[in-house]
């Protein structure tokens, strides 16, 4: 097989994984499988094999598909912290959303801000932060479209802000409500460290020309929380882009949260809180896969230092 190269400023691959393989070495490939999905998959214990991308980064257009194949070990978020820069998230995006929180729809887009140490591996532990009753700082889900740009941009229209977009990916905008409420800032209910897994694919926008198609899920141990679609958005992803860019720099490498459809925990009867053992899938069709993050209140020694180290080493 010829390597594939890049044509027309496209990337060579369509879903590009970052993973470690089984000897522990970081590489970029694609799923040789293109309708597994890698997350749930590695989950179960299934073998995943995957086409190295020879890259050293997911923004690297002149990445080369080789026709090597390797077995998947372990999924990595597939940007790394230093090459997103700070997250930028759209909060009431979805009309059914907005409905059951019994807001009016917005007439602006409502932006909030994570930091780049909120970003998690597609099945890394997602640790609640200390409260004096653990169970009392309600942590909860928000399965989210992911907006990577690909191309630097500032004051773009939106019939030019495709043109910028790179791919997709899924995302869990993880909150704890009572750090949320505590303040009139979402940032901090949504801003500890790990709360913001990606992955566990990068779809590029050349095969998903359209985003309102894709369908997102949340299943908590087996039960359908949230059920949405990206066509219910009140604005859409030309639109938040645009958006953001009036006068703003949107770096490439940025990553756009564009909002959560209904079902979350905290707007249940009775409310919905995650807890350790949860068995917790957040989804997104076409190809993006599910995030499989295990629930942590407590952190074991362990956990506390190889989360230390992902951010001495930014991932």
């Amino acid at each position: 097989m010829t390597p594939a190269l890049v044509d027309d400023g496209q990337p060579a691959w369509n879903r590009l994984i970052r993973f470690e393989d089984v000897n522990g070495k970081e590489r970029y490939g694609e799923p040789v499988d293109d309708d597994l999905d890698v997350g749930i998959a590695l989950h179960r214990g299934q073998d995943v094999y995957a086409r190295i991308v020879r890259t050293e980064s997911a923004l690297d257009l002149s990445a080369v598909l080789s026709a090597d194949i390797i077995q998947v070990k372990k999924l990595l978020a597939p940007l790394k912290p230093q090459e997103a820069g700070t997250i930028r998230c759209i909060g009431l995006n979805y009309r059914e959303h907005a409905a059951e929180m019994k807001l009016s729809i917005p007439e602006t887009p409502t932006m909030f801000l994570k930091a780049t140490e909120t970003i998690n591996h597609p099945s890394g532990h997602i640790i609640a932060p200390h409260c004096a009753d653990l169970h009392d700082c309600h942590l909860d889900y928000e399965v989210e479209l992911a907006v990577v740009i690909g191309k630097t941009c500032k004051d773009v229209s939106e019939h030019q802000a495709m043109e910028h977009v790179l791919g997709y990916m899924t995302a869990n905008d993880v909150t704890a409500r009572t750090h949320q409420n505590e303040v009139s800032q979402w940032d901090r209910g949504k801003g500890f460290d790990g709360f913001a897994p990606i992955g566990p694919a990068l779809v590029s926008s050349k095969i998903i020309p359209d985003p309102s198609v894709l369908k997102l899920q949340t299943i908590l141990n087996g039960q359908v929380m949230q059920q949405g679609e990206a066509s219910d958005m009140i604005f859409t992803v030309p639109k938040i882009v645009s958006f953001l860019s009036q006068g703003c720099t949107l770096q490439k490498g940025t990553i756009i949260l564009t909002g959560t459809p209904c079902g979350i925990g905290v707007s249940r009867n009775p409310p919905v809180r995650l807890v350790e053992g949860d068995e917790l899938f957040v989804t997104i069709s076409h190809g993006l896969g599910s995030l499989t993050n295990p629930i942590a209140f407590k952190p074991s020694a362990h956990l506390e230092s190889k989360h230390a180290q992902l951010i001495e080493a930014k991932m």
